[in-house]
């Protein structure tokens, strides 16, 4: 049986960097969960979730018996006056993701607003500023032996289909393709996953309701929202041709990772929530284990 390479993301569970998303759970749960499902690898989390100091971190994802695969950026790229600062958060996220061992630093194209509710327009100079600050971002990474994927996020300066193929043309980092996300921005991941195999580093693998993408996307519903009203389900569950895509990519001879990641955001008052990120991830590998054996 053909096997793929598959990792857990705190994000599954609730973990967010967004301010007032939701009840964060400690790490111990998280990872230990991770471990409980046969999780071996994880993506980092928000900044400071899992701890910094290298030896600490090996040690607490070596407790779990998990490894680290890389971690998610979102730093400000088109504000020329903000570049001194952004590449320093990415000096700093590629430090701790490369003595963790990961591999990817998973970057996106913050707005410099709080969440992802609002996305002002960027001008083509912001967007020149932009392309040129990714390149630095590589640069950096490169120099602690990581590579840098872009990530294609709603709420981000790349999110829609035709900003996705905008950058692609003026940039020449690879993408880590978010089969949720882009299905909200209106692209469809599955023509994209074959069209621009060759430019694919990353997948996180997402599941959505069309109706209520649909509702992000014409801006009547904020993303925040969109998540608590249950946006997100396991795969398989929803309206993403998850099957479809990994067998494109798998044809295309991708090999490398699989990260689980369903944006889950977990009530502030009571635990009733805090079983369902175990199970959604149950769910999401038991569908994904039917369409591996068919590769």
């Amino acid at each position: 049986m053909t096997s793929v390479k598959i990792a857990g993301a705190p994000i599954s569970w609730g973990v967010c960097e967004v301010p007032g998303w939701g009840r964060v759970l400690p790490p111990e749960t998280v990872l230990s969960q991770m471990s409980e499902l046969g999780l071996t690898a994880t993506e980092l989390g928000p900044p400071a979730y899992l701890p910094e100091d290298p030896e600490v971190l090996k040690g607490t994802l070596f407790a779990h018996d998990l490894t680290l695969v890389g971690g998610f950026l979102a730093v400000v790229l088109h504000d020329s006056t903000r570049t001194e600062e952004t590449l320093s958060e990415a000096e700093h996220s590629a430090k701790v993701l490369a003595a963790g061992g990961a591999e990817v630093l998973v970057l996106a194209a913050a707005t410099g607003l709080d969440g992802y509710d609002e996305r002002p327009q960027l001008t083509d100079e912001q967007w020149a500023t932009l392309i040129s600050t990714c390149a630095a971002i590589r640069d950096v990474a490169s120099r602690h032996g990581l590579k840098t994927v872009l990530h294609p996020h709603v709420g981000t300066h790349v999110e829609r289909g035709e900003e996705v193929e905008r950058f692609l043309a003026d940039s020449d980092l690879p993408l880590c393709l978010d089969t949720g996300h882009l299905l909200i921005g209106g692209a469809d991941p599955v023509e994209l996953a074959q069209r621009h195999a060759d430019r694919i580093s990353h997948v996180h693998l997402k599941d959505v309701r069309a109706e209520i993408a649909d509702e992000v996307r014409s801006g009547r519903l904020g993303y925040a929202e969109a998540v608590a009203r249950g946006m997100y389900v396991p795969l398989g569950d929803g309206d993403v041709a998850v099957g479809a895509i990994v067998r494109s990519l798998h044809e295309a001879g991708y090999a490398g990772w699989y990260v689980l990641e369903q944006d889950t955001a977990l009530p502030e008052d009571g635990t009733e929530g805090d079983s369902k990120p175990l199970r959604d991830t149950a769910r999401s590998i038991a569908y994904l284990d039917t369409v591996v054996r068919d590769l």
